[in-house]
């Protein structure tokens, strides 16, 4: 049996993948350098409370250099894109095993560029599950779900988190049912219970967006507590969103049968940019060991009410926030390009 441990577990480190080409770059040699130096700062922030590894393209491991401080470790694999959380495995503990010191796998999902979207191209990041967990020297657990790391979300004890648009996604898995969805989150996660969320941020349904990524969402910081995006200003489409996801959740259980005590993270000031709504949320933040890397979005009211909310979430964790907006400009935040490796048990 495996067990899908939470975020907060101890962790042996955290990965990254360094920026690439396309989208993420930007066309100009200023955007290709706020690029690099966001995903970077991410890193080093990671890299105060553990050991970090960035998987760099063979084309950038001179860029990379520059940029990456010299106590990260770099991965040298052919890349795409730089989405960590999406392409990198999922990592699960085999219960019979434990004591061991040899207890961790890595779920290989299937990856097609988040629905196989026409501006996409996944050919190398399909690969990158598999180069991670041999780098860390961890056996694969295969799946033939198409389904991305910020597309699901665990408490540890047996909930999952998923969105009807996304493992639903007739790009992804044309052929799935809930139920033969959830039969293989309980084979490669340990899932005792999917809780099914109807759709996600409204920036997330536009042409560079995953159609519905949870991690953009709601988190669950430990079992029985529900951290939940909400936007208040009623000019922006996520009002009615927000308000909707909430209801949802307040008649929803955990696998343990109890009720979500729901803690709001309210959206900062900034309701658009030049793309249109912004999907400007605290949700998308990373747990580490002893830490909490944080988005921030330059509304320093905002900002530090987040921060105090992240602070009582996850107690006795320091929190250490970034301007994510330039990560949110490229279509996510620092959820989505890092993935936590846990510690063997």
């Amino acid at each position: 049996m495996t067990v899908w441990p939470a975020e907060t577990a101890p962790q042996e480190r955290l990965w990254l993948a360094f920026p690439t080409g396309g989208y993420t770059l930007g066309e100009t040699a200023a955007d290709a350098h706020e690029a690099r130096r966001m995903w970077a700062d991410v890193a080093a922030a990671a890299a105060d409370f553990e050991p970090v590894t960035v998987v760099v393209d063979p084309s950038q491991i001179a860029v990379a250099t520059r940029y990456l401080r010299d106590d990260i470790e770099t991965v040298v694999t052919p890349l795409d894109d730089a989405w960590m959380r999406d392409i990198g495995p999922t990592w699960v503990h085999d219960e019979t095993a434990e004591g061991s010191g040899r207890s961790l796998r890595a779920v290989d999902w299937v990856f097609n560029g988040w629905g196989a979207p026409a501006w996409a191209t996944w050919g190398n990041d399909s690969l990158v599950a598999q180069t991670v967990a041999a780098t860390a020297g961890t056996p694969v657990v295969s799946s033939l779900l198409v389904n991305e790391g910020g597309a699901i979300h665990g408490d540890g004890d047996g909930t999952v988190l998923v969105t009807e648009t996304v493992q639903l996604d007739a790009g992804r898995n044309p052929y799935a049912t809930k139920q033969r969805v959830e039969a293989e989150l309980a084979r490669t996660l340990g899932a005792r219970k999917a809780i099914w969320l109807p759709r996600g941020l409204t920036r997330d349904y536009e042409e560079f967006g995953t159609r519905g990524h949870v991690d953009m969402v709601a988190t669950i910081p430990s079992p029985g507590t529900l951290l939940l995006h909400t936007q208040q200003d009623p000019a922006h489409p996520d009002f009615e969103v927000t308000r909707m996801l909430r209801d949802f959740f307040e008649g929803q259980t955990d696998a343990s049968g109890r009720r979500f005590d729901i803690v709001e993270l309210p959206a900062p000031g900034v309701l658009s940019d030049d793309e249109g709504p912004v999907d400007y949320n605290y949700v998308n933040h990373v747990v580490v060991n002893g830490g909490v890397i944080a988005c921030a979005f330059g509304d320093p009211e905002a900002d530090d009410r987040a921060a105090g909310i992240l602070a009582d979430a996850y107690p006795g964790r320091r929190v250490v926030s970034l301007d994510a907006r330039p990560l949110f400009a490229r279509g996510g935040g620092i959820h989505c390009i890092t993935q936590q490796q846990p510690a063997q048990r």
